[in-house]
Formats: C-alpha cells, sequence, structure tokens
C-alpha cells in the first residue's frame, strides 16, 4: 500500500472509526457554486449517457467500471479516465465512468446498501478522500448482512495535507514564514480583545477562524484533533483523562469562540472569501480557514472549487493565501482507492488495470499539476513558496485517536463549540401546498419535516426561534413570530412547524430585511448569529422594499460583524440567483434544494453551520 513519505517524526497512527459521525454522511451530491450557492441532489451529472459527460470508447460490449470518486478530484479524475478509456484488459474494451460522491455520502449508502435511484449508478471502485472512511465503513458493516464491502489492500492515488490557510498579509503579521506557527498562536490572538491591533492593524478586527464542522467534514474533523492535541501537547496518543483535562478545555473553547461560523464544506468559506477579495476586503472576512493544502493553491488561481474545467474562468485574488502548517503536527488526506466487493472478476481486473493507469508518471505528474503530493507523499513543482506553500512541511503527521478517544474528543467538542443565535424562516405561501411527485405529501409537509429532523443537531448552549411568512400576516407584516429565540425550546418549535399551513403569496424582500434585523437587535456577542430562510418561489408583495434596498441594507462596512442569512432555493420555481445575492452580501451561503427530494439533506447540511 502507498503511504506518503514521512521523514521527520511521526506519530503513531490508530484505527479511524469515527461511530457518532451520524449526520455527515447524509450529504450528498454537493456542489458549490461562485455566486455562494450549494446543490443537492442525488444520482449523476449532466449530459452523456454515462451521467457524466464522459467519452465511452467501447460500447455495449465492453466492461464498464464506474467509480465514486471524492467531490474535489472527482473531475480530474474524469478526464483521466476519458484518456484510459479503450483500453483492453483480458482481451475486452474498458471504459471508466467517474461520479462524484462526497465521501461521507457514499460511506452511508454504502453501509445501508446502495440505492441507484437516491445515491446514483452503483460503484464497482470507491475513493474517498482519505482511508479513515473505509474504516468508518468497515466498522458500519460489521454484523450486518452485508459482509466485508471493502478488502485488501486500498492504494493512495494522490496524497495532500491539512493546513491553517491564512492571507498573507496576515500570516506575514505573525512572523510567516520565517516563524513556526500553530494552533496556540491561534489560540493567543483569537483570545486578546486588542485582536490584530496587538499586531499594528487595528483595521482587521478581531482574529476570525472559518472551519467546518468535525460531524460533517474530514478537513472539520482533522482540523479540531489538532487542536486537542496542540492542547496536550502530547507527542503520542491521546487519552480520554487528556481530552478531559480542564486545560485541555479551555484550549479548544478559545480556538473555536474565533470561528464565524461553522459548515459542511471548506469551500463556502473559500468563495465567500473569493467575492471579499472581488471587493477589495479579503481580510473583513476570516483570518483562517482550514482547507487542504491544494484547496490554498486552487484558490490562490482564482478558482476555489478546484474543478479543472473552471481554471482560468476567474482571476488571481488580489491578495493570496499561504499555508501554515500546524507546528504541533497536522493530519494526511490519502485519497485511498478501493475496490469493492461485488465487482467480479472482469470488473475488477480492470479496475486493478486503472489503478496502475493512475499510478503511471504521467497522471502522477497530472495530480501534481493540481497541487496533490504523490501517492507516496512526494510534493511537486507547485508545492512550493511562490505559491504559498512549503515542500519541507508538515514536520509532524498525526491521526485520529483510538475509537473511544474520538468519541470522547468529539463529545468534548459539542461542548465546547461556539453556540448559535439562529432564526428559522419558513414560507407558508400557496405554492407549498402543492404536491411533490411520488411522495403523496406536500412541499410544505417534507420541509417541516425536514426542520424537525434537523433540531437534534441544536444543543443545550443554542438559542432558536422560528417565523413563518407569506403575505398579509397583521399589522401591515408579511411575517409572523411563531417562537421567541430562546435554549431549550425544540419541543415548542416542533409543534409550531407541525402547525404550518400553506396560504397567499411570497413577502420575500420584506421579510428578510426583518429576519435579518431582529437577529441583529438580538445578537449575541459570543455566538453565531444568523438567519436560516427558506422560500420557494419569488417576491410577490408589490408594495415592498426592492432587491437592490435590501441588498444595500444587508451590506456591513468591511469587519463589522453581520448576521449570516443562509437560504434555501426550495422546489423548481426558487428564485435561487436572488437568494445567493442575500447569502453572499451577509456572508453565508445559499443551498439549492429545487430538485425533488433533497431537502432533508439540505436542512442538516444548513444546520451543520452552527
Amino acid at each position: 500500500m502507498y503511504q506518503p513519505q514521512q521523514p521527520r517524526r511521526r506519530r503513531s497512527f490508530a484505527p479511524f472509526i469515527v461511530a457518532i459521525i451520524l449526520a455527515g454522511a447524509l450529504i450528498v451530491g454537493l456542489k458549490l457554486f461562485f455566486g455562494g450557492g450549494v446543490s443537492f441532489g442525488g444520482g449523476g451529472g449532466d449530459g452523456g449517457g454515462d451521467g457524466t459527460g464522459q467519452k465511452l470508447a467501447c460500447g455495449d460490449g465492453g466492461t464498464s467500471v464506474t467509480v465514486a470518486a471524492s467531490s474535489e478530484k472527482a473531475e480530474l479524475l474524469r478526464e483521466m479516465a476519458n484518456r484510459y478509456n479503450g483500453r483492453k484488459v483480458g482481451g475486452r474494451c474498458v471504459d471508466v465512468v467517474v461520479t462524484s460522491k462526497p465521501s461521507g455520502g457514499a460511506m452511508q449508502a454504502l453501509a445501508r446498501g446502495w440505492n441507484t435511484e437516491q445515491d446514483g449508478p452503483k460503484p464497482d471502485v470507491w475513493t474517498p478522500a482519505g482511508t479513515g472512511w473505509i474504516t468508518l465503513l468497515q466498522q458500519r458493516a460489521e454484523g450486518t448482512d452485508k459482509g466485508q464491502i471493502v478488502s485488501g489492500d486500498n492504494p493512495s492515488l494522490a496524497t495532500t495535507p491539512l493546513v491553517i490557510a491564512m492571507p498573507k498579509p496576515m500570516a506575514q503579521a505573525l512572523g510567516w514564514p520565517g516563524k513556526q506557527l500553530g494552533w496556540s498562536n491561534i489560540l493567543d490572538l483569537a483570545n486578546d480583545p486588542k485582536g490584530w491591533a496587538k499586531y499594528g492593524h487595528p483595521e482587521w478586527g478581531p482574529f476570525r477562524l472559518g472551519k467546518t464542522n468535525p460531524e460533517f467534514s474530514t478537513a472539520g474533523l482533522n482540523a479540531t484533533v489538532g487542536a486537542y492535541f496542540a492542547a496536550t501537547g502530547l507527542s503520542g496518543d491521546l487519552s480520554e483523562k487528556n481530552v478531559s483535562d480542564p486545560a485541555t478545555r479551555r484550549f479548544v473553547q478559545g480556538v473555536e469562540r474565533s470561528i464565524v461560523h461553522y459548515g459542511d464544506t471548506t469551500l463556502t468559506f473559500l468563495a465567500n472569501l473569493q467575492h471579499a477579495d472581488d471587493q477589495g476586503a479579503a481580510m473583513s472576512y476570516i483570518s483562517a480557514v482550514t482547507v487542504e493544502e491544494k484547496s490554498v493553491w486552487d484558490y490562490n488561481q482564482g478558482n476555489p472549487s478546484g474543478d479543472p474545467k473552471t481554471l482560468g474562468d476567474h482571476p488571481k485574488p488580489k491578495v493570496p493565501l499561504v499555508a501554515i502548517y500546524p507546528k504541533e503536527g497536522t493530519l494526511f488526506s490519502d485519497n485511498p482507492y478501493a475496490v469493492l466487493s461485488w465487482a467480479g472478476d472482469e470488473k475488477r481486473a480492470a479496475a486493478l488495470d486503472f489503478l496502475k493507469f493512475l499510478h503511471e508518471d504521467e497522471q502522477q505528474k497530472k495530480f501534481a499539476s493540481y497541487a496533490f503530493r504523490s501517492a507516496d507523499g512526494k510534493p511537486g513543482e507547485l508545492i512550493s513558496a511562490a505559491n504559498g506553500l512549503d515542500p519541507k512541511q508538515p514536520a509532524t503527521t498525526l491521526s485520529v485517536p483510538i475509537p473511544n478517544v474520538l468519541d470522547k474528543t468529539l463529545k468534548s467538542w459539542a461542548q465546547l463549540r461556539k453556540p448559535a443565535n439562529v432564526l428559522i424562516v419558513m414560507d407558508t405561501s400557496g405554492s407549498m401546498g402543492a404536491e411533490v411527485s411520488g411522495t403523496g405529501k406536500t412541499k410544505l409537509d417534507l420541509a417541516r419535516e425536514a426542520a424537525i429532523n434537523a433540531l437534534p443537531q441544536f444543543g443545550p448552549n443554542d438559542r432558536v426561534g422560528l417565523w413563518m411568512f407569506s403575505l398579509n400576516q397583521g399589522g401591515g407584516k408579511d411575517y409572523l413570530e411563531l417562537a421567541p429565540i430562546a435554549k431549550n425550546n425544540k419541543k415548542t418549535l416542533e409543534i409550531k412547524l407541525n402547525g404550518l399551513i400553506p396560504n397567499g403569496g411570497t413577502g420575500l424582500y420584506d421579510t428578510t430585511l426583518a429576519s435579518y434585523q431582529h437577529v441583529m437587535s438580538h445578537r449575541q456577542g459570543d455566538a453565531i448569529n444568523a438567519v436560516v430562510f427558506l422560500t420557494d418561489g419569488k417576491n410577490e408583495d408589490n408594495n415592498s422594499i426592492s432587491l437592490n434596498t435590501l441588498i444595500s441594507k444587508l451590506r456591513t462596512e468591511a469587519g463589522q460583524d453581520t448576521v449570516r442569512v443562509f437560504t434555501i432555493a426550495y422546489g423548481s420555481d426558487a428564485d435561487l440567483e436572488t437568494l445567493k445575492k442575500i447569502s453572499q452580501t451577509t456572508d453565508a451561503a445559499a443551498y439549492d434544494s429545487r430538485k425533488a427530494g433533497s431537502i432533508d439533506d439540505v436542512f442538516t447540511a444548513v444546520i451543520s453551520n452552527f
């Protein structure tokens, strides 16, 4: 099995069994739009008989191998497959079809039994972002009738370490590149009331960290584990006692308090940062974000999604990112290649031949041309100081703890994470009463079920409220408060959600502004202040403010605290472009739930921001 080269000190590796990451595996069909939108849906992609727009060479007489790949490398693998297709293995022509599937969503689909209608084409090969997802799949499938889904050697295709990415001027203010930096420096800056004024830059405001939710995201999990290691100062495995230590908890809580918001993907942060950079305000959104090293290069090319097809579509940023390799150590994503147990002999032989092809110099150079390190961990030419990266780093590689300690770590994080102060705003216009084909339920039925299913993600320190809106809800308003923003009110929220009835038009603009201003007036200084806004239509209030007026009132001065409006475009008639503008203006994200059946996954993903 290929492993990253580790000439330096290496901490011992333990099995990666993340038994409590329940919700993270729900996320399917994720694609980030540059406007700050996140799209959900099942199945394959657009165009082409294979559902991906790939070039097929063999016709009906060949052997077809379906590869489910993690989102950040799927398009690159698709290009490689196009060059491979038509080769013969055992005398038969081979076509490789690559589909994009986030690691967590693929793991859950494999563990419960792959459903082609919901999950897309059933794969013969799975290549998630990290080996840990394979270990988790084996743990989930153990004791079931599915048997061993993945077995044997699962070699790496390419590697990339987790880094703390910072706008270059901010990193330089901290002493980069000459000074070793890490989580302890983040904590010191996050806890200093002077913020960036301590380093002579009061205009940058307080320190703001972007970090994904460790119960949803591999990057977030790796960053959280890294923070616990940094807190203990250990050079070996964590213990439950280490995790429970009051000093460790204070350290981690201090880091978490600098979070702007969480989320299910780092692409939300990078797309918003690109938008801020376009406006000349790159350092007002976030001070740092935990991402993979490859993503730093992608962002610096003006291509935060990492999709080769969009490379060159957007100018490079005015303020580039640089990678800080935490001095306390970091983790690698190793992109393993696993042939699944149901692949027959012909498919297995073809899959292994494609693996051999991917390990050839030409393909390894192609990975390197997009800032991946090689399958055995060697940095290519792009991992350079000129690109804000360091080929000599990381000096120390970490791994996640053993299962019981990881369980303790994530439970501890759930207690220490930054709390939420959130208002959920639900569209109850008449169009929400339309039946969703094949479900026997209305759009409103499915939306409120999704909202209720997502409520357990909120913790005891979170404050949540609920509004409904359509038109003319009384007092000249299009909206009505159903539950004030408060702690421990999930039962009330569930009752109110179940009581929603569709009626009237869509008062989109006035309600958006009112909900934003309401949360702003009830802001909590130590919380993530946000609105979750779901609508299935366009503004239908002829007496409302205009979109331009709404956007101008949502816009804040660079560096000022804001209320983030996370929007959900629900159903085929939803005005996604307008919702993108709203979310982008407030440094949040717009979620696309226009495809039938996606709302439950979308609501889960939206709440992962808190």
